[in-house]
């Protein structure tokens, strides 16, 4: 759950066990405001199991990749087969886009100057973000759009320059986390969906200054909107 997305979760099932990052190997606490910081295990009405990381570790926090992918690897060891990765995200295309809208992620662009593998083992990319799933997507929504998202290291939100040099490059969405963790989840073979909540429009592309608070008011403002989403598809897989 990416920032502003935590409210979503209490729209997923009733919740089963909840467990600090900080009382867990591995985990960095949070660092920023609108993640919990917390792992939760949630039992749908179907009856399926979910582990919901209420928060991230993000790059800018230096702290290293590792404790950026460690949630999605420590998933993967528990035997999760499916990962579900939500974030907060500037809008590039404003003509389409609008404050409040969830984008499926399509592909993405990796701006960070990070890699969460190393060695000279080789990851086909070609289909990180599975078609299957955004398909399921579809079915609960024919109306969300989707894009491609770009990621940047942060913290400092981007230049009305780069987001112009973005716009020619095909992205139409901006953040500052999901990268690296859609790498790590398909080198341990999970099948990944990615979602975007459009939180405000990119830098340059409104009069506005940017701010975090205004992407946690959106999220307030969506969650249960999103956290319905969410748990439609969830009944799909």
């Amino acid at each position: 759950m990416g920032s502003g997305w935590a409210p979503a979760a209490d729209a997923l099932g009733e919740p089963v066990a909840e467990v600090p990052f900080a009382d867990l190997p591995g985990f960095a606490p949070p660092a920023v405001a609108g993640h919990g910081g917390k792992v939760r295990v949630v039992r749908t009405d179907g009856g399926r199991h979910l582990l919901v990381f209420l928060g991230r570790t993000h790059l800018y926090e230096g702290v290293g990749v590792e404790k950026v992918v460690h949630g999605i690897r420590t998933a993967a060891e528990a035997g999760v087969r499916t990962v579900v990765l939500t974030n907060a995200a500037g809008g590039l295309r404003p003509e389409t886009q609008h404050v409040g809208d969830p984008v499926l992620i399509s592909d993405h662009i990796n701006m960070t100057g990070a890699n969460p593998l190393t060695g000279t083992r080789f990851l086909d990319l070609t289909e990180v973000y599975s078609k299957r799933l955004r398909a399921l997507v579809h079915e609960v929504d024919p109306t969300i759009a989707e894009g491609v998202y770009v990621a940047f290291r942060g913290p400092t939100y981007e230049t009305p320059a780069e987001i112009r040099m973005l716009r020619t490059l095909g992205g139409d969405l901006i953040g500052m986390s999901t990268v690296l963790e859609a790498i790590a989840a398909r080198e341990a073979g999970m099948e990944v969906l990615g979602i975007s909540l459009v939180t405000n429009p990119a830098a340059g592309l409104s009069d506005e200054p940017l701010n975090h608070e205004e992407v946690l008011e959106v999220g307030r403002a969506t969650a249960a909107r999103m956290g319905g989403l969410l748990a439609k598809v969830v009944d799909r897989l």
